[in-house]
């Protein structure tokens, strides 16, 4: 049998950076009562406000059931409001409310800290790099 070391695989190695940023993430968001899955959602909804659940869950990478529970979750904290979309009345549209984008401006800064902490002292082009790798690692995926 071929000896597989696992801490040393790129599998275990990519969960356990995650894992650590992800709980990093959440320890600086506790204040604001906001978890990794909902910053994710507030994000999107920052760069393109008006989002329907089925381009949400697709960005995010959420299924259905998991993208409904975290949007009834910004609702009843009152981050979001939903709309019947204008072409679709089948359909509706996610909009962060006023208290929604008031607390993603102070999220970012905390999410942008935490980056800068992860990679201080690594180049950017190292960076740079380590992303496109990942994104076609995840593209061989899929």
């Amino acid at each position: 049998m071929d000896k597989f070391d696992l801490t040393d695989s790129l599998g275990f190695i990519l969960n356990k950076v995650s894992g650590k940023l992800k709980n990093e993430l959440l320890q600086e968001f506790k204040e604001y009562d906001i978890t990794t899955e909902q910053w994710v959602v507030l994000n999107f909804l920052g760069e393109s406000d008006g989002l329907p659940p089925n381009v949400l869950a697709a960005l995010t990478h959420k299924d259905k059931p998991n993208i409904n529970r975290i949007l009834d979750k910004l609702k009843s904290k009152k981050l979001i409001i939903c709309k019947p979309h204008p072409a679709d009345g089948r359909s509706i549209q996610v909009f962060l409310t006023d208290s929604g984008r008031t607390l993603l401006g102070l999220l970012i800064p905390k999410a942008v800290g935490l980056l800068n902490k992860a990679t201080k002292s690594i180049d950017e082009i190292k960076i740079n790099e380590l992303k496109v790798i990942l994104n076609q690692i995840y593209n061989n995926l899929v």
